[in-house]
């Protein structure tokens, strides 16, 4: 519990993940380990912009409620800056740094900065006590630069049929494969991505895993990665769905898709180790082309909620679900509560907090349009439009707040659906983001807003024809802190 003036800022989120203060990017070494899920993070101590990279750290027993631990690992005279990376459980000593025993290894790029251009290169260190104090591999690094400035953001696990560690890691405009019997020694194994999905700058912060197919037996490989230009406005993320056979990736067809349709969602990174064998991640809840400029006081960055993921047959394919963990109801309080009414002009409901999730089933037509407004007050508002002709979203944030701290800051998007059933929405709000899932994951928004303070009326209109409100319910959510 947090007894001073923390976590009252204005802004400042109370279910989301944020250090007490000062700068926070990429979620790194994401492990559950002895009851635990750790939380390692980019972190610069010294300021709230991005600055010399250490490992945050925070452990939870729930993936909600966080503890605040010290600094993790420190930036290094010989290697530099501690960059994006992940962590493993070495369950059976493959490292031979823990007697026999099991412990923590994190794995992750170091950064160097030269007259003549910055070096990175990959580097381990151990944990003998749960992730409490960490030992930097005197060996380090166990894999050099071999030619490239972007080289970057392991992730790391054991791949069980060829009995090996995998290692997939971001290299300038594609990925590499590397494995080890010992976390040390690693050989190259392959490449993929360089004329494949989008490439509007660097890739950075890949993932790859199994997923399971719902209601099915089938199992398909994911593997994410981010592009540092590739949305209208700075970062995006996207995936391909595949098939990995410990040395090589082979995607189903050439294009990727996106992970997210909002802006403010990069740096996704799974929990390895999960105990119940879930598949469940969260990302850096920002922006790179606008990331030191967000209007946040002492701190500057959070994460998403962790999501669930699984894989769905859709009408357009095989697409990623993304769900918010059932974790997240513990901190529910029923607020508003409505059901089966028809509703042809507005509904307005006044909420106590800008902190709350939004769940409803809507029952529409071929000329249903409606729009549903949060953070409004007067003329403020975040709206989300849709037309039931193409079937489609729009989030239009030019009214949203505080806009004008960045010209990149884009204020509206559209979004097509997949699904033509009953539109399902589960909106989470917390002061200064909005999470939007549509269609029981299909569709995923998550962007930064930046609203006047108690601007907390959320209002449902509908713009011709009426629609049928089967569900709708509100939820306050109470802080982590």
């Amino acid at each position: 519990m947090i007894t001073n003036n923390l976590y009252k800022e204005k802004y400042r989120p109370q279910y989301h993940f944020s250090p007490e203060k000062n700068w926070s990017n990429d979620p790194n070494g994401m492990v559950y380990y002895q009851g635990e899920y750790h939380l390692f993070y980019q972190y610069n101590p010294a300021d709230v912009v991005w600055g010399p990279m250490h490992w945050g750290h925070a452990v939870s027993k729930d993936l909600i409620h966080w503890e605040h631990l010290p600094i993790a690992l420190e930036p290094d005279a010989d290697l530099g800056m501690i960059f994006s990376g992940s962590a493993v459980v070495d369950k059976n000593d493959t490292t031979g740094f823990f007697d026999g025993g099991k412990g923590l290894v994190a794995i992750y790029t170091t950064h160097l900065e030269r007259e003549e251009s910055p070096l990175q290169q990959q580097a381990i260190a151990y944990s003998k006590d749960n992730g409490r104090s960490w030992t930097k591999y005197e060996g380090n690094p166990v894999i050099e630069n071999y030619g490239v400035e972007d080289f970057r953001d392991p992730k790391v696990f054991w791949h069980q049929k060829s009995e090996k560690w995998v290692l997939v890691i971001a290299c300038d405009d594609r990925v590499r494969f590397y494995n080890s019997p010992d976390l040390k020694e690693w050989k190259y194994l392959s490449e993929f991505g360089s004329e494949l999905g989008s490439h509007g700058g660097v890739w950075e912060c890949p993932d790859l895993f199994r997923l399971s197919v719902e209601n099915s037996n089938q199992e398909k490989w994911i593997l994410q990665v981010g592009d540092q230009e590739g949305g209208e406005a700075g970062v995006s993320t996207q995936y391909f769905i595949g098939y990995f056979d410990g040395i090589r990736f082979e995607a189903d067809e050439e294009k990727s898709h996106k992970v997210d349709f909002g802006q403010d969602l990069y740096a996704l990174q799974s929990w390895s180790n999960m105990p119940d064998q879930r598949r469940v991640w969260l990302g850096w809840m920002n922006n790179i082309a606008y990331a030191e400029d967000i209007p946040t006081d002492g701190w500057r960055g959070m994460m998403s909620i962790p999501r669930e993921l699984s894989l769905r047959n859709t009408k357009a394919g095989l697409r990623l679900i993304q769900k918010p963990v059932k974790e997240l109801n513990q901190l529910r309080e029923e607020f508003y509560h409505q059901e089966n009414i028809f509703l042809e002009d507005e509904l307005s409901i006044s909420c106590n907090s800008q902190s709350y999730q939004l769940k409803a089933e809507l029952e529409i037509d071929d000329e249903s349009d409606f729009s549903l407004s949060l953070h409004k007050k007067d003329d403020q508002q975040s709206l989300l439009n849709y037309a039931g002709k193409t079937n489609s979203f729009s989030l239009d944030l030019s009214k949203t707040g505080l806009v004008d701290f960045n010209k990149n800051y884009l204020k509206e998007k559209n979004i097509n659906r997949i699904s033509s059933n009953n539109i399902l929405l589960d909106i989470f709000v917390d002061y200064s983001s909005i999470e939007i899932f549509i269609d029981d994951g299909e569709i995923s928004i998550t962007d930064l807003v930046f609203p006047e303070k108690n601007s907390n009326e959320i209002k449902l209109s509908v713009n011709n024809s009426e629609i049928k409100i089967n569900k709708l319910n509100i939820f306050e959510m109470n802080s982590i802190w």
